[in-house]
C-alpha cells in the first residue's frame, strides 16, 4: 500500500514537471514576433525562428506577423476636383516594425487594419479632391506620382505612432456610377474635341509662320546672290574690257582689222543681201583685194 502511494506520488510529480517545462517553453515560427509579456507588459521580443523559454505562469506569449502583409480596402465614394462622384478601391502592403507599440497602440492586426482604413481613406480623398478625374483615368504617370505621394503620407502617420510599415499604396479602380458614366464620358469627349481643334490651329499658326519666315529667307538669299552675281559680272567686264585695251594698245592696226572681220560676221550673219560700192575699203577687204 504504501509502495503505491510512493508511486502515485512520482507520477504526479513527474506530470507536474513536464507541465512545468511545457509551459516554460514556446516556438517562434518563420513569419511571426513572439511577444513576452510579463504581467501584461512586453519585456522582450524573439523574431529568430527556434525554441525559447519563458518564466511559467508568469510570462505570457503574443503572437504577431512578421511577414508583408495586403490589406484590401473596400470601395469608397470620393469626389474630384471638378466634382465628379467616383468609387475608388486599393489596396494596401504592410507590416509590423515594432512589435512593442504596436502592442500598446493597436493590440491585434484587425485593429492595425482599422487604423490603416482610416489613414489610407482619408490621404486618398484629399489627393484626388486635388486633381480632375480626367487626369486620373488618363494621365499614368499622376496616377503614379499620387501613389507615392499617398504611400508617403501614410507611412508618416503610421510608423512612429503605431509601430505600421507601409511599404506601397495602389489605387486599383475609380469607377464611375453608373448613373453618371454617360454624361462625364460625353464631356469628356466634347473636352478633347475642343483641345484638337485647339491644337490644329495652333499647328496651322505655326505652319504659317515658319512658311512665311521660309520664303522671307528663300527671297531674302536670291536677291543677295543676284546682286553678288552682277557686281562680280561687272567686275569681270571691267577687268576683260581692260584686257581688251592693254591688249588692242599694243597693235591698233590689228585691232582695226579684228574689228572689221567682227563686223562682217555681224553683217552677214543670215547671208543677207547688201549693196556696197566696190571700190570702198569695206568692201575690197571682203573681197581680199
Amino acid at each position: 500500500m504504501k509502495g503505491r502511494q510512493v508511486t502515485w506520488a512520482s507520477l504526479v510529480i513527474m506530470l507536474a514537471l513536464i507541465i512545468l517545462v511545457l509551459s516554460s517553453l514556446f516556438i517562434v515560427r518563420e513569419g511571426e514576433y513572439k511577444v513576452v509579456l510579463k504581467f501584461g507588459q512586453a519585456v522582450r521580443i524573439v523574431s529568430e525562428p527556434g525554441i525559447q523559454w519563458k518564466v511559467p505562469f508568469v510570462e505570457s506569449i503574443v503572437t504577431l506577423p512578421k511577414r508583408q502583409l495586403v490589406y484590401e480596402s473596400p470601395p469608397t465614394p470620393i469626389l474630384t476636383r471638378d466634382k465628379k462622384p467616383i468609387l475608388v478601391d486599393n489596396y494596401t502592403i504592410w507590416r509590423i516594425t515594432d512589435p512593442t507599440i504596436f502592442l500598446r497602440t493597436a493590440q491585434q492586426v484587425i485593429s492595425g487594419e482599422q487604423l490603416i482604413e482610416n489613414a489610407v481613406y482619408n490621404t486618398v480623398r484629399r489627393k484626388l479632391s486635388e486633381v480632375d478625374y480626367s487626369e486620373i483615368i488618363s494621365e499614368q504617370t499622376v496616377r503614379g506620382n499620387l501613389s507615392e505621394e499617398i504611400t508617403r503620407e501614410v507611412y508618416n502617420l503610421l510608423y512612429e505612432t503605431y509601430g505600421i510599415s507601409v511599404t506601397d499604396v495602389r489605387i486599383k479602380r475609380t469607377d464611375l456610377p453608373e448613373e453618371n458614366k454617360e454624361s462625364v464620358f460625353n464631356r469628356m469627349i466634347s473636352d478633347r474635341q475642343s483641345m484638337a481643334t485647339k491644337y490644329l490651329s495652333e499647328g496651322d499658326e505655326a505652319y504659317k509662320k515658319i512658311t512665311a519666315q521660309a520664303d522671307r529667307t528663300v527671297r531674302e538669299t536670291l536677291a543677295a546672290a543676284e546682286a553678288e552675281a552682277k557686281k562680280i559680272i561687272a567686275e569681270g567686264e571691267q577687268e576683260a574690257a581692260r584686257i581688251y585695251n592693254d591688249a588692242y594698245s599694243a597693235d591698233p592696226e590689228f585691232y582695226t582689222l579684228y574689228r572689221t572681220l567682227e563686223s562682217y560676221r555681224t553683217t552677214l550673219n543670215g547671208q543677207p543681201v547688201i549693196v556696197m560700192p566696190i571700190d570702198s575699203p569695206y568692201t575690197r577687204l571682203l573681197l581680199g583685194k
